[in-house]
């Protein structure tokens, strides 16, 4: 039996706008740059759009709507049967992506559409220049996201420790003490690999920074290159402050014939995986790993032994250095097709519609196959996608219709969760840490996350006053996880940490 062409799905059409007005005032709104979008990939796509029956439009942040799925809808003139508007995370466009092609595969759906928008510049912008933005009256009353203080543990919000950008930086550090790394060669990479980043985004039409970088340039703090979170500076921080959109046509094989679009621009979507990690970051036994981002990879790899060009998600550098051990790439193998979310740009959660863009074009100009990998949340929610040049077929059914549920390889490595003592008092062993700066430069305070002899932990704070502290967290020599130190509860009932030398 041949597999019928009107359940292979493929990638019609892309589109992406990167918006940049001299007059904030006439800068597009989220939901308009998600419709020219939209418009520019339909121009691919031969005019499916008008046939589109699914549409899933990324979670978007910079704006508020009380209806998105309503008004872009609206905006583009059409009335699919299905239009969702998404919850967020950053691996949320590539899921958009497999359940797109797993429902062509099934035979419910026949075009597809995964957009998004964000306009994070002209909102800054704006208010910074006291101006109001002629769009869509801003839904100040309509359904919000969860916010991170609405799941990370209360004592990582009282300590401060409730971003992305302060708990990235606790895995950086555990991770590269246990890939035996000083400070130094731990930075080194991550300039390295954020350098190439540069590279690639200073090749791509679309990227908001398009200006190559070196390593030292990456790493070297300096006026516009502060720290933010160590040993995170500027320029290895992803950077939400574009105004850019993305969309992609899914169909099937079929349907795209039909509709004439030369079959050289046609790029097969095949399987993928994901899998999560439990939502409490400070409850996670260890973060020197993600086990579940090693489950999605691995699936992957169970499906091709290589690919031709990878996209890992770039929002700090701990994320494709942990992918990168994963999938065996060389520290000389780019990691970004796009540019990464500090050169590309980082439009919240939609940076991964924009890579799914660039590797479409990769595969067109040649490469066999490629592997695009998101992440969300705080080390959370991981999601692979592998998108080829031929049909990815198996057991006579596209692969994208193999359910790779990873999370089953997950689950037994992850561990139970840890008990947190939010009022230790005692002897603590320090785990991992950051040191948070302020706006300007200076250190503000430190966080140490440190087990305590009963086997719980804690997330300690040492305040900025306490300089031999922090210049022992900031050494460039050798990380100090695993020193002892005394924990006491402030009157303020937070933890706080110093050296048992001190």
């Amino acid at each position: 039996m041949t597999l019928s062409s009107d359940r292979i799905p493929v990638i019609a059409g892309v589109g992406e706008i990167a918006d940049r007005p001299k007059d904030v005032t006439q800068a597009l709104e989220p939901v308009v740059l998600m419709a020219a979008a939209a418009r520019l990939a339909d121009a691919e796509a031969k005019g499916l759009l008008a046939e589109v029956d699914s549409i899933d439009i990324v979670g978007l942040v910079s704006w508020r709507y009380y209806d998105t799925a309503a008004l872009l809808c609206e905006k583009l003139g059409v009335t699919p049967k299905r239009a969702v508007y998404g919850p967020v995370g950053g691996e949320s466009p590539i899921r958009y992506l497999h359940e797109a092609a797993r429902r062509i595969a099934n035979g419910e759906s026949v075009v597809s559409l995964v957009t998004g928008g964000e306009a994070q510049h002209a909102v800054n912008h704006a208010k910074r220049a006291n101006v109001e933005l002629p769009w869509t009256p801003y839904a100040v009353d309509a359904p919000r996201f969860q916010r991170a203080a609405d799941y990370v543990h209360a004592l990582g919000v009282r300590q401060g420790i409730a971003w992305p950008i302060n708990v990235y930086p606790l895995y950086d550090i555990a991770s590269a003490h246990a890939w035996g790394q000083t400070p130094a060669e731990a930075t080194a990479e991550s300039a390295q690999l954020w350098s190439a980043n540069s590279k690639a985004a200073a090749r791509n039409p679309h990227a908001w920074l398009r200006k190559e970088l070196s390593p030292a340039e990456i790493a070297t703090p300096s006026d516009d290159n502060r720290m933010i979170s160590w040993p995170y500076p500027k320029r290895m921080v992803a950077n939400p402050n574009v105004n850019q959109g993305a969309a992609i046509i899914i169909t099937s094989l079929a349907k795209a014939r039909a509709a004439g679009i030369p079959e050289d621009q046609l790029v097969f979507i095949g399987a993928g995986a994901v899998a999560n990690e439990p939502r409490d970051w400070l409850t996670r036994p260890q973060f020197a790993q993600s086990h579940a981002q090693a489950a999605v990879l691995n699936a992957m790899l169970r499906h091709a032994e290589s690919f031709d060009a990878v996209e890992l998600y770039s929002c700090f550098p701990v994320v494709p250095k942990l992918a990168r051990r994963t999938l065996g790439l060389g520290l000389d193998q780019p990691t970004s097709v796009t540019g990464g979310l500090s050169f590309f740009g980082g439009p919240l959660n939609n940076y991964m519609s924009h890579a799914a863009c660039a590797m479409v074009r990769e595969v067109r100009a040649g490469a066999k196959r490629g592997l695009i990998y998101g992440q969300g949340e705080f080390v959370t929610k991981h999601h692979a996608l592998i998108l080829g040049r031929e049909p990815q077929v198996r057991d006579n059914a596209p692969d994208a219709l193999i359910d790779m549920k990873a999370q089953a390889t997950a689950d037994p490595m992850l561990g139970p969760p840890v008990p947190i003592d939010e009022t230790p008092e005692g002897e603590g062993t320090l785990e991992t840490f950051t040191v948070v700066f302020d706006p300007a430069g200076r250190p503000d305070f430190g966080a140490v996350v440190a087990r305590l002899g009963s086997g719980a932990r804690t997330l300690a704070r040492v305040p900025a006053t306490h300089a031999a502290e922090l210049s022992l967290l900031m050494s460039t020599g050798q990380f100090p996880v695993g020193l002892r130190g005394r924990i006491s509860t402030d009157a303020s009932g937070l933890p706080q940490w110093r050296a048992a030398h001190a």
